[in-house]
C-alpha cells in the first residue's frame, strides 16, 4: 500500500477537519465507541498518552504539597442542594441512581459530575485547627456528565481526569494557590504537550457554577478554534460556608476556609490530536509519545537484520528511550505509513547495508527529514533529536497561534476575525448584553480576559469605556 492511499483512510484536514479528527482518534487505536451512546473505550494506545500525562502532572502536584487521595464516585443528592449556584450549573447534566439492589433508594444518588461537594464534606469533618491546614489533595478519577453532543476526548459523558481540592486559611493564601496551579497546567501544557497557552480570568457567563472567580488555559487548534484545557478555581468561602468548613484560628475564634479546586482531563489528548495532526494523522510530542522511536528493520529475511534491531532496541530503552521493534510480516512502507498516522516522534531504519556502515536511518515525524547516524553513539543521537522534535513542535504551534491571534475594535471585526479562524482580542465594558451580542453575531465566546496586554478605550461592541481586553473565538 502507498502513501497516497494508506492516507485516503483519513479525511482530508483541509476540507473536513471535524471529520478528520473522527478518522485520527478510531484508525490509530486511540478509542473506540462504548456501549452506551457517549461514552468511550479507551484503547492501550490512548491510554498510555494518558498515563504519560499522569505521570508528569503527578510529579508537578507534588512538588506544590498537593497529596493525591480518592473520594466516592456516588454522591448524595442532598449534598448539590447546599450549594445553590453550584447545582443550578450542573443540574443538566447529572446522572442520578434511583434504585439499587431490586429496590428503589430512599435517597437518590448522583454519579459525580465534579466533587466539591462530596470533598467539602469530608474536609468539614476532618479539619478542626488552623494546625490541619493548608489541606491539599487531589484524586485521579473519572467523572459522569450527561452531555447531548459528544466527541471522543472532546466532550463524552464519562471520562477520566484530576481534580485537585484544597482549604486555605486566608484569602491570600487560596488566590495564590488559584494562580500557582494555574500556572502549573499552563507549563506543563508548553514544555510536556508543546502546545502554547494564553491564560486568564473568565467571564461571570463561563466561570465554574459555584467559583468566586475561574481560570482557564485556553488553546489553539489547526482550525483556529479554542479548546478550554483546563482550569483552576477560587471558590473563596462559598463551599466552606455551605458544608461548614470551619477552622479554630490562634484566637481561637472559629472562621471558614477558603477553597480552591481545580483540574484537566483526558481532553487534553484530544488537545494534542488538533494542535500538531497533519494529513497524515497523529503527531505525538516525544513527552507523551508511547513510543519514541520505532525500529523498522529493512529486508528482514536477510540474517542477522532481526537481530541487529532489537539490539538497537535494547541500547534505546536501557537509555530510558521508549522504543520497539517491528518485526510483523508487512512490507516496510506500509510499515512507514502505519507509525506515521500514529504519530510515533522518531522512526528508526536499518538494513544489511546500514549494519555493513554500522550506521542507521533515522525519519522525523515532525519534518520528515532523514538523518544517518553512527551506531556508536545512538542514544546519544536518538535522545537529542527527540528533543529537537518536542522543541520544534512547541515552536510551531506558537507561529501558528501568534499569527492566527489578531485585534479589532468593533463587532464586524470580531465576527470577521472569527470567520477567518483567528483568536480576537477585543476591548469589552463588562456588560452580558454585550458578551451575548458576540454569541449571537459570531457564534463566539470570550474565552479569558488578557487585561495584561493593556485595555483599549472603547468596548468593540457597543463602543462604552471598555474594562477589560478579551479573547473571543468559537471554541469546542
Amino acid at each position: 500500500m502507498d502513501s497516497k492511499q494508506f492516507v485516503t483512510q483519513i479525511a482530508d484536514i483541509n476540507e473536513n477537519f471535524a471529520q478528520w479528527y473522527t478518522d485520527v482518534v478510531l484508525k490509530t487505536e486511540l478509542v473506540d465507541y462504548g456501549p452506551v451512546k457517549g461514552t468511550m473505550v479507551i484503547r492501550p494506545y490512548g491510554y498510555a498518552i494518558w498515563e504519560n500525562i499522569q505521570k508528569d502532572l503527578d510529579a508537578r502536584f507534588k512538588q506544590t504539597g498537593a497529596k493525591n487521595a480518592y473520594f466516592p464516585l456516588l454522591i448524595p443528592m442532598s449534598y448539590f442542594t447546599k450549594e445553590a449556584e453550584h447545582v443550578e450549573g450542573f443540574a443538566p447534566e447529572v446522572a442520578v441512581v434511583t434504585h439499587a439492589g431490586g429496590a428503589k433508594l430512599e435517597e437518590p444518588l448522583a454519579i459525580r459530575p465534579t466533587s466539591e461537594t462530596v470533598i467539602g464534606t469530608m474536609y468539614a469533618k476532618w479539619i478542626q485547627s488552623y494546625r490541619d491546614l493548608p489541606v491539599m489533595m487531589n484524586q485521579w478519577c473519572n467523572v459522569m456528565r450527561w452531555e447531548k453532543t459528544t466527541r471522543p476526548f472532546l466532550r463524552t459523558s464519562e471520562f477520566l481526569w484530576q481534580e485537585g481540592h484544597t482549604v486555605h486559611a486566608s484569602e491570600e493564601e487560596a488566590v495564590e494557590e488559584t494562580m500557582k496551579m494555574l500556572e502549573v497546567y499552563r507549563s506543563f501544557a508548553e514544555e510536556t504537550l508543546a502546545i502554547p497557552i494564553y491564560t486568564g480570568r473568565k467571564t461571570e457567563k463561563e466561570k465554574f457554577a459555584g467559583a468566586v472567580a475561574t481560570f482557564g488555559m485556553e488553546a489553539m487548534m489547526l482550525d483556529g478554534k479554542s479548546l478550554q484545557a483546563g482550569t483552576s478555581h477560587y471558590l473563596g468561602q462559598n463551599f466552606s460556608k455551605a458544608f461548614n468548613i470551619k477552622y479554630l484560628d490562634k484566637d481561637s475564634n472559629q472562621k471558614f476556609g477558603y477553597t480552591t479546586s481545580w483540574g484537566v482531563s483526558t481532553r487534553l489528548i484530544g488537545a494534542i490530536i488538533m494542535a500538531h495532526g497533519d494529513q497524515r494523522g497523529l503527531v505525538l510530542p516525544p513527552k507523551v509519545a508511547p513510543i519514541q522511536t520505532i525500529i523498522v528493520p529493512i529486508a528482514t529475511h536477510k540474517s542477522g537484520v532481526i537481530e541487529k534491531a532489537k539490539e538497537v532496541e535494547s541500547i534505546l530503552v536501557k537509555a530510558g528511550i521508549r522504543a520497539e521493534t517491528d518485526i510483523r510480516d508487512m512490507s516496510p512502507g506500509w510499515k512507514f505509513n502505519e507509525w506515521e498516522m500514529k504519530g510515533v516522534p522518531v522512526r528508526l531504519e536499518i538494513g544489511p547495508r546500514d549494519i555493513e556502515n554500522n550506521q542507521a536511518v533515522i525519519v522525523r515525524r515532525d519534518t520528515f527529514e532523514k538523518i544517518t547516524v553512527s551506531l556508536d553513539n545512538l542514544a546519544e543521537c536518538v535522545n537529542a533529536i527527540l528533543e529537537q522534535v518536542q522543541s520544534n513542535m512547541l515552536v510551531k504551534s506558537k507561529a501558528h497561534r501568534d499569527a492566527r491571534t489578531i485585534e479589532a475594535d468593533s463587532l464586524d471585526g470580531i465576527l470577521s476575525g472569527v470567520e477567518g479562524k483567528n483568536f480576537v482580542k477585543a476591548g469589552w465594558c463588562g456588560c452580558r448584553e454585550c458578551e451575548d451580542k458576540v454569541k449571537e453575531v459570531a457564534q463566539a465566546t470570550a474565552r479569558v480576559m488578557c487585561d495584561e496586554d493593556g485595555v483599549p478605550e472603547k468596548c468593540a461592541i457597543c463602543g462604552k469605556p471598555a474594562k477589560h481586553k478579551v479573547i473571543f473565538a468559537r471554541a469546542y
